[in-house]
């Protein structure tokens, strides 16, 4: 059975299913598609066939989850929090010696965020693993909605193209690609900085910002800092 410390009470499944739907992934980047013209570039003609596979996505029965192991024994996941009334995507960071995951980032109404930068985007993705999720290209697009950074790098589009290229169908994945960096959530990219070995943001929504009295305690923003750097 899978389990996630603080989430023992949710009907939690196996999320792997979905890897291989292609209208999946722009399901997911959602909330960085805004407007009528971004969802037209990423769905096309299948915008039916997307909001039936998003009501199996958020149904309250069964919660899919997501696993990325991390090099460091740490692990990430992406959860849809499938509450009656209060739907969302959480991301989370576990160890197993911790009796709760720490929350990165929320994708929902009341969002939380960004939950990580650029370069830990793609070394998270890039870690290999032989269980949970193990493709680079998956790993990149399940984390992508956390993203939230003020200097991308150019590097950042063909790099995110190529993986929408490999996993979806939409027709024009350099395009795609330049909007999800655009929007980049529902949060102002943030700009991140080094501070005694530890990487923090300054997201006025972000639990890695210690200046905001939500942030994850210093230990977790150490430990989110070591586990997504590391390659």
């Amino acid at each position: 059975m899978l389990e996630i410390a603080g989430y023992e009470d949710g009907p939690l499944a196996d999320g792997s299913r979905f890897l291989d739907l292609p209208l999946f992934w722009p399901c997911h980047l959602g909330s960085s598609l805004w407007g009528e013209d971004a969802q037209a570039v990423a769905f096309g003609p299948d915008w039916d066939d997307a909001q039936e596979l998003y009501r199996t996505l958020s149904s309250p029965d069964e919660w899919p989850t997501f696993t990325l192991h991390l090099h460091s024994g740490y692990a990430l996941h992406v959860l849809y929090r499938n509450l009656e009334g209060d739907h969302g995507v959480d991301y989370l960071l576990s160890h197993p010696d911790w009796t709760e995951a720490a929350t990165l980032a929320t994708d929902d109404g009341h969002f939380m965020g960004p939950g990580l930068s650029w370069p830990e985007l793609e070394a998270s993705a890039d870690q290999g693993a032989t269980s949970g999720v193990t493709d680079p290209n998956a790993r990149l697009l399940l984390l992508f909605p956390m993203l939230g950074d003020a200097d991308v790098p150019e590097a950042a589009a063909p790099r995110l193209a190529s993986a929408l290229a490999e996993l979806t169908i939409v027709e024009d994945p350099a395009e795609v690609a330049r909007v999800l960096l655009k929007n980049q959530g529902q949060w102002t990219p943030a700009r991140w900085r080094e501070a005694d070995g530890t990487w923090i943001c300054d997201g006025s929504h972000s639990f890695r910002n210690p200046e905001n009295r939500f942030a994850l305690p210093a230990p977790r923003l150490t430990a989110a800092s070591s586990a997504l750097r590391e390659r």
